[in-house]
């Protein structure tokens, strides 16, 4: 044995990544496979895919490095796997999928048509939740399922979030980590368990899903199991070989950046974008509004997301940088996008009073809000549109963490690390530099998530005494970005006189949107 290397999967909602890490945190060597097309829209606002297809895509990945390292193969301690979160598989007794994957950015909505009990109602509605609670129930997929497809859910035996799925795949048993279940599942994320009678409990109520569906919870960080000899055929790596208790992107790319306390935060400009700070106390975010458990024991991470984040980018690209068919070719090569970035650096900070506020897609805590944009004039163009999307995100960011600075934390974020496709754009770095006032920092890789799965796969096979021994080893600061005085007071006046303005004035409007649309 030459050095010892976590074999780590990284499914993201574009493409599956399979890797090999030291314990240096090199990337011995890493395939990438991106999903053609990463889903499929039967109509307007779907997203679904074939469950086997994430599975077909990963065994592609890991063939192709088990043979390009075949004399590495016996150097692999164990597997780590993350996943994109809540995107739901329901399953027959027969372990068979009866639908496709509806993943996380699908739009649909359950009509809500068995209600929860008058007393639940009563008291979500007290706590100035009730608008919240009605929209995680509608966009409970098993909901959906129910009411639209109940000869599916009468079939269902097993209902699971897609990497249980891959996980009893790979190992033949029915388990998952914790911190894997982020989304419309009935757990208690503070305790990293099921909630005990689902149906009955206040909260579990919501996602109508009893118990007797719901996998074997396998703390962060313990064995989940042994590759079966099936999957070794399928996948070209050792049978027998250890798969750890892993967790969600969102929490593995924290790790993977570093970010181990509280008074750092974490930035993940993907499809959708996260602002995260790790704690080792539970703490809701707001009530009703979980902590989610960490991909490392003993921790959670405060977490607020823009749903539809740099997605927004790809949107813009297609339906205002020129002709849609061929914009759509380029934005997936990126090329579109990197010359708006280029081009947005003509743009003063701010767009000339142009703010938008980020609200494409739905959100736990505004949940009747839609996307907003104030302030043009004669002087704006498609760029400055562009820049204010960016601007917007980052915005929408600073007023979460600001949010967990004053309920959670009770003190000021003194750094921020950054990943994701937005981090590639020195641009971007910069702009969340200034709009934040504080130092942003990248690492010695863009494949954050793999990397934090890698850290978590070494410290549950023992390798570390603990987690800042692992991130002093595995985790290499490179570029910092410092905020530029001058732009950031020109972005804190927006964000305080502007930003932080919107939501307040047009909540009430948004109130009308929505029963307009429910009419018609």
């Amino acid at each position: 044995m030459n050095e010892k290397l976590i074999l780590t999967i990284d499914f993201g909602t574009q493409s599956v990544r399979a890797g090999l890490f030291n314990k240096k945190g090199d990337v011995v060597d890493i395939v990438k496979k991106p999903y053609e097309p990463p889903y499929f829209s039967q109509k307007p606002g779907y997203a679904e895919q074939d469950p086997n297809y994430y599975y077909k895509k990963m065994c592609e990945a890991t063939k192709e490095i088990a043979s390009r390292n075949k004399e590495k193969l016996l150097d692999i301690i164990g597997i780590n796997m993350c996943c994109f979160r809540d995107s739901v598989v329901p399953l027959d007794k027969d372990n068979k999928p009866l639908r496709p994957v509806i993943l996380w950015l699908d739009e649909r909505r359950a009509k809500g048509l068995k209600k929860l009990p008058a007393f639940s109602r009563a008291i979500f509605k007290l706590v100035g939740m009730g608008p919240t609670i009605e929209l995680n129930l509608k966009r409970s997929m098993s909901r959906w399922i129910q009411e639209n497809e109940p000869e599916i859910w009468a079939k269902t035996d097993k209902f699971m979030m897609l990497s249980t799925y891959i996980t009893l795949l790979l190992t033949g048993r029915y388990a998952d980590s914790p911190c894997s279940q982020a989304g419309h599942l009935p757990i208690d994320f503070k305790k990293g368990v099921w909630y005990k009678k689902a149906e009955k409990h206040l909260k579990g109520q919501i996602f109508n899903v009893d118990n007797k569906k719901l996998c074997e919870i396998v703390p962060v960080g313990g064995v989940i199991g042994t590759i079966t000899e099936q999957a070794a055929k399928d996948t070209g790596l050792p049978s027998r070989l250890m798969m750890f208790s892993g967790g969600s992107d969102k929490s593995a790319e924290t790790l993977g950046l570093g970010v181990i306390d509280d008074k750092s935060a974490s930035i993940s400009y993907g499809t959708a974008c996260t602002v995260e700070v790790p704690i080792k106390k539970y703490k809701s975010a707001e009530p009703f509004l979980p902590a989610y458990p960490a991909i490392i024991p003993g921790y959670y991470n405060l977490d607020v997301q823009v749903y539809r984040g740099y997605w927004m980018l790809n949107w813009f690209a297609r339906e205002f940088a020129g002709n849609p068919t061929e914009v759509e070719k380029q934005v997936q090569s990126q090329v579109k996008l990197e010359d708006l970035n280029e081009e947005m650096l003509k743009i003063e900070p701010g767009c000339n009073g142009l703010v938008l506020q980020p609200y494409w897609g739905p959100g736990l805590r505004r949940p009747l809000a839609k996307g907003a944009i104030i302030g043009f004039s004669e002087t704006h163009t498609k760029i400055h549109f562009y820049r204010a999307i960016i601007e917007g995100i980052a915005y929408c960011l600073r007023e979460g963490l600001e949010l967990f600075e004053k309920k959670r934390l009770h003190h000021k974020i003194e750094r921020i690390r950054i990943s994701g496709g937005g981090s590639n754009s020195e641009a971007i770095c910069q702009i969340t530099a200034d709009i934040f006032g504080l130092p942003v920092s990248k690492v010695q890789t863009g494949e954050c998530s793999s990397l934090g799965v890698a850290i978590a796969g070494f410290l549950a096979a023992g390798e570390f005494k603990t987690v800042e021994e692992a991130v002093d080893s595995m985790v290499h600061q490179t570029s910092v970005f410092l905020p530029n005085q001058e732009n950031h007071e020109k972005y804190d006046y927006l964000f305080r006189h502007a930003y932080m303005k919107i939501y307040p004035r047009l909540k009430n409007i948004y109130k009308d949107i929505k029963k307009f649309a429910d009419k018609n």
